[in-house]
């Protein structure tokens, strides 16, 4: 295949871009809103956003990779690098915090609170298989 083929076959009608770009938008939206609800996982979100944004807007993902706060996210997991004891720590106790303050202040159904406390148990079980990242 030649370089102008391969190229051509890469490129997006501006309408799909669009599309994406948008879309990326609005799952860096929600993964931020993630970081403080503990039922929506961040990271899934972000990812998904880089991937919209590969294909819309490499200035954006690059962006997204280079920020602060949400490039971490990203590269942690791209890298498999894991996370910090601390980490791990403070996110399982802000996870408990978050749910049980859900659970036995905002709702009165025993369905959501034992959903709330399934979902809970399940995160924390991810969180604490992450490969712990040394300093």
């Amino acid at each position: 295949m030649s370089e102008n083929t391969e190229t051509r076959s890469l490129q997006i009608p501006k309408v799909q871009k669009y599309f994406y770009l948008i879309s990326g938008i609005l799952l860096v939206a929600i993964g931020v809103i993630g970081i403080f609800l503990p039922v929506l996982p961040t990271t899934i979100f972000l990812i998904l956003a880089s991937a919209c944004f590969v294909k819309s807007s490499p200035k954006a993902n690059e962006w997204l990779r280079n920020h602060r706060i949400l490039g971490i996210y990203i590269k942690n997991y791209q890298e498999k690098s894991g996370l910090t004891i601390k980490a791990k720590i403070f996110n399982i106790v802000f996870l408990w915090i978050m749910i049980l303050a859900s659970a036995f202040l905002l709702t009165d159904e025993l369905y959501i609170k034992i959903l709330l406390l399934a979902i809970a148990i399940g995160v924390s079980i991810h969180i604490i298989m992450i490969k712990t990242k040394r300093n």
